[in-house]
Formats: C-alpha cells, sequence, structure tokens
C-alpha cells in the first residue's frame, strides 16, 4: 500500500510552512504527494510544485479540477473523470479542453475513474461537480459503477469522500470494489486514525490519501508508518 499526502495550496501559507510538511513526509515515508483541491481561491506567492520538485524526490501528481490547474512541473495527472455523477463537464467537457494542453506536455496521464461517496455532510467536491455522490451504505452502485469505467480503459480508480468528509469511505465498499476490479485503488476523505487507515489497506486499498488529517495534525502522517506494508 501507498501514501499519498494532498497538498493542498490553499492551506499552504508560505515556503517554510510547505517545507515543514515535506521534511515530515519524506521522514515518514510518504510515497507521493498528490496537489491540488476542489475549490483552490488562494494565490501563492511562489510556485508550489516546483517548490516541491526542488526540495524533495517525491513524486508530484496533480489533482486537478479544471484544466486551469495544470502545472508543467509535475510528474503526473490523474485525469480524472468523475463517473459517479452525470455532469457532462467533469465526465468529459474538461478533458477536452485540457487534452491538447497535455499532449504538449511531458505529464503522464493517469486515466482515473472519480467516484464520489457520500460521507456525511455534503463537501466542497460535491457541490462544484453539481453531482450526487454514491451513497455510504451502496458499495454495490461503486463497484458496478466502478467496473464500468474499467471496461472504459480506466487504470485507476478513486474512492473519495471529499475533502472534510466527515468520515472514511468504508471498508465494505473499498472490499466490494476490489473484488468486482483489477485496477489499483485509491481511497481518500476522512482518514483521521491509523485504525481508519488500517481498515481500508485490509480491505484493499492500494493508495490512501491524507489530507485534512495531516494539515490538522501533521503527526499523523508519521503514524501512519505503523500500519505500512
Amino acid at each position: 500500500m501507498l501514501i499519498a499526502q494532498l497538498i493542498d495550496p490553499d492551506y499552504i501559507r508560505d515556503f517554510d510552512h510547505l517545507s515543514d510538511i515535506v521534511n515530515r513526509a519524506a521522514s515518514a515515508g510518504v510515497d507521493l504527494f498528490f496537489f491540488g483541491g476542489s475549490l483552490i481561491t488562494a494565490n501563492p506567492k511562489f510556485d508550489i510544485v516546483k517548490a516541491l520538485k526542488d526540495i524533495s524526490d517525491i513524486p508530484v501528481i496533480l489533482f486537478p479540477s479544471s484544466p486551469a490547474h495544470i502545472d508543467e512541473s509535475a510528474d503526473a495527472i490523474l485525469f480524472l473523470s468523475l463517473i459517479s455523477g452525470r455532469n457532462s463537464e467533469f465526465l468529459i467537457g474538461n478533458h477536452v479542453a485540457a487534452a491538447p494542453i497535455l499532449k504538449k506536455s511531458s505529464l503522464e496521464i493517469l486515466p482515473t475513474g472519480y467516484i464520489l461517496v457520500g460521507c456525511g455532510a455534503a463537501t466542497t467536491a460535491q457541490y462544484i461537480s453539481n453531482t450526487s455522490p454514491v451513497p455510504y451504505n451502496k458499495p454495490e452502485i461503486a463497484a458496478a459503477t466502478a467496473l464500468a469505467g474499467e471496461m472504459l480503459g480506466l487504470k485507476l480508480i478513486y474512492l473519495d469522500g471529499g475533502s472534510g468528509a466527515e468520515k472514511p469511505v468504508s471498508p465494505e465498499m473499498v472490499a466490494k470494489v476490489k473484488a468486482w476490479v483489477s485496477t489499483p485503488i485509491i481511497v481518500g476523505g476522512g482518514i483521521k486514525t491509523t485504525k481508519d487507515a488500517a481498515a481500508l489497506r485490509d480491505a484493499g486499498a492500494d493508495i490512501l490519501v491524507i489530507g485534512n488529517g495531516a494539515e490538522k495534525r501533521p503527526e499523523f502522517i508519521s503514524e501512519l508508518s505503523e500500519i505500512r506494508v
């Protein structure tokens, strides 16, 4: 299992703050940085992706909400298709706008089926995308959606409760999706404890994405080394 730490530019105060995050991540053995957010409102005073590349060897993967957030200095991009929703802009529209930019870049393209899961109150991702999430207690819907994505040729499945989710995606849903697809499974949103992380690992998650959990309690990233396999 891999650990990805989400770097949301809205939460980066300055270069020293970013350096502290990166140093903690490197010491904890974080495998990947995901960079992005559902709604980016900050105007950073420095190039965060370039800084990440300059001060760390950890690969940086873009987690964009629109073509405007493509940064060619990253290593790769999650080419997200929101297959749990029915908003054409997030299924294919943004991809058409982004494709010519990405063709000219050196970014590795990672076609990803993005499935929002209802994990409590409505999240920014749900509001911005104007889509309904898969109900928390309906793992079979998530599994069928993931299977359709795999059949369409998507190479990764991302189950996400969204930033600030009240609880993580259920292990039962992860296990159901794992049983139905052969693609790697990314799980994020609402992961706040090592118990949460271990349960998702045991259910079959291949990559765990830690965002708010580390922002609110930075030592959480180091604690995850206890459950690494």
